[in-house]
């Protein structure tokens, strides 16, 4: 008989209107994709409806997943948004910054249109059987500790995904209440959950010593690195003639987005007409109004700093191999994804000296994010002159799905 897998796709059906995934989003899908292509496995889709457990129906997942990947994925041409940030960065004469409309709130809470559809789109979980095993990659199903205490008392093995513990030892970063909450998360992974993965050894470090100033018990705890979509895996950069530099993620505190704008206002004034491009690829977050501030009143960043979110893989694969460099200059970080991606496609990598850095993308450049001379000297190093990026090895999800089937129990 196959082992049957209950695969928490809550998060994953969550974005099925996002037009581009977070780095918790891609994990999700490589997972269900992963799951889903095992014919020696029977993967039950479950989702979180009001704190149980309820059945997806697999067809409506299996729709799910393929158009998230065809969505983010974005083989075909060239976008429209791709377009003109190309056109703006490459420009003689740079005009306004494109920068996304700032989201407002909207009439009907998206926790509550989440709600909705899962209720719609779910059914009823028959109760689960021994030996059947639980995964959940997306943080879902933790914000009670009843999922998974009645899970272990039927016997089903429990597997769950940890990716930071940010709210916990950086609330400062975080939305007001992420900190308990998140500290209620994790309390009840080490409580009730068989084993815990998590994507870095920094992650494994922090949770090891959250779980012992909590006096909770320590599962067994395993850190494999996520894997890198196939677009992000060949080497190969195409510089553009005017210079630009990237930097890919969500815009929040802990991005260290603010100073990195201060630098681009220094460099405007040293530089002038010379002065290279910033693109910020990545949706609107929280605690971000400084950022704001930079973005929309500072007219020495206006043609020069813009801001986007909903490219596709592909797209954002172009936009960073014409890059002088990608940068990361974030004070915190579990594992950071765009950065992996960079050192994998061989695009220079400035990076922050944090312990996450020093263990995956040692090769890169890495400043102390505090360092503002520091990052000046290496920016305009690089505008000067293309750097060149090191060799690297970089992570694959068939290497990580290896690690997991062994660490979890499945067959080879």
């Amino acid at each position: 008989m196959k082992p049957v897998v209950l695969f928490d796709a809550g998060r994953l059906l969550d974005r099925s209107a996002r037009e581009a995934p977070t780095g918790v989003d891609r994990v999700c899908l490589a997972y269900a994709e992963w799951l889903a292509a095992r014919r020696d496995i029977g993967m039950i889709p479950v989702a979180t409806v009001r704190n149980r457990l309820r059945a997806v129906d697999p067809a409506h997942c299996r729709r799910a997943i393929r158009i998230l990947r065809k969505r983010w994925s974005g083989d075909g041409p060239e976008t429209t948004i791709e377009r003109a940030l190309i056109r703006a960065l490459t420009s003689q004469s740079p005009g306004p910054s494109i920068l996304d409309v700032e989201p407002g709130a909207a009439p009907l809470s998206l926790r509550r249109v989440r709600s909705v559809s899962q209720a719609l789109t779910s059914r009823p979980l028959p109760p689960p059987a021994p030996g059947q095993a639980y995964i959940s990659v997306g943080h879902t199903a933790l914000d009670t500790p009843a999922i998974l205490a009645d899970l272990s008392r039927r016997g089903v093995s429990t597997t769950i995904m940890i990716h930071d513990l940010i709210p916990i030892t950086h609330p400062e970063f975080c939305r007001p209440g992420d900190r308990a909450r998140h500290h209620r998360r994790a309390s009840n992974a080490l409580r009730h959950a068989d084993r815990i993965i998590v994507n870095s050894a920094y992650t494994a470090s922090q949770l090891l010593a959250f779980a012992a100033g909590e006096d909770l018990r320590q599962p067994p705890v395993k850190a494999i690195p996520l894997g890198l979509e196939p677009v992000f895996l060949t080497r190969g950069t195409t510089p553009s003639p005017r210079p630009y530099f990237v930097h890919v993620g969500t815009i929040e505190a802990r991005k260290n987005l603010a100073f990195l704008l201060t630098l681009w206002r220094r460099l405007q004034e040293r530089l002038g007409p010379a002065t290279p491009g910033l693109v910020l690829v990545g949706r609107y977050g929280w605690e971000n109004e400084a950022v704001l501030d930079h973005l929309q009143r500072s007219p020495n960043l206006q043609g020069l700093v813009h801001q986007s979110a909903g490219l596709s893989d592909a797209s954002l694969a172009r936009l960073m191999r014409g890059a002088r460099a990608v940068v990361a200059p974030s004070s915190i970080e579990g594992f950071d994804l765009p950065a992996v991606e960079a050192m994998a496609m061989g695009v220079p990598l400035i990076a922050s000296d944090i312990a996450v850095h020093r263990e995956l993308v040692s090769g890169a450049r890495l400043i102390d994010p505090l360092d503002g001379l520091g990052w000046l000297s290496a920016l305009q190093a690089a505008t000067d002159s293309p750097p060149v990026a090191p060799d690297y090895a970089p992570p694959t999800w068939t290497a990580h799905f290896d690690q997991v089937a062994a660490f979890i129990g499945l067959p080879d």
